[in-house]
């Protein structure tokens, strides 16, 4: 709410047009033109406290106009380094022999803290470049694989070493890069 405080000499007169108890409008009136000579009609007419509580004022019938298409929601692009896999994929994936870890990111499009994981994972995959292999799954697109998985919270990250011996470990919510390093470098 703007407040503005106008100084008003006592030679002019003035109107006051109030439409709510937050809100007044303030008219200034020229001294030598008395008002049944004002024409001037104001592009967006007000309306009286009577006038708007008879009317249901909505925003849907307002007119909208678009300045931008809106973003579609998929913050996974061609071009990153991580790469969004089907299940199968990541099943592939997982069984089959590699000699790096294995970082899988369950993620969904809507979810604010998986996009600040993605950061994350996009700054461990320029830092570990071949020497750990970091893909995504959308929970949104793979809900059975997610479930099969047992996500219950996102993001949810599984780090597979390449030993089979050695058990995977799962991380639930945003962690920090650090400790990602960490269970790369002690625990893998």
């Amino acid at each position: 709410m703007a407040l503005f405080h106008c100084h008003v000499p006592s030679h002019h007169s003035a109107s006051f047009t109030t439409l709510s108890p937050f809100s007044t409008f303030f008219t200034p009136k020229p001294p030598c033109v008395s008002s049944s000579s004002l024409t001037h009609q104001h592009p967006y007419p007000l309306s009286t406290t009577t006038e708007l509580s008879s009317k249901p004022l909505s925003l849907s019938t307002l007119p909208r106009k678009l300045l931008c298409k809106p973003p579609q929601g998929k913050f996974v692009r061609q071009d990153y380094l991580v790469e969004k896999l089907s299940a199968k994929e990541v099943q592939d994936l997982v069984k089959g022999e590699r000699d790096v870890p294995l970082i899988i990111d369950f993620y969904a499009t809507w979810c604010g803290p998986c996009i600040l994981m993605a950061q994350e994972l996009e700054m461990l995959a320029v830092e570990y470049e071949q020497n750990v292999t970091i893909v995504k799954v959308d929970t949104d697109d793979e809900y059975e694989f997610a479930r099969d998985m047992q996500v219950r919270g996102l993001p949810t990250v599984f780090f597979i070493s390449p030993d089979p011996n050695k058990d995977a470990i799962r991380t639930e919510g945003l962690i920090p890069i650090q400790m990602m390093r960490d269970i790369i470098d002690k625990e893998m």
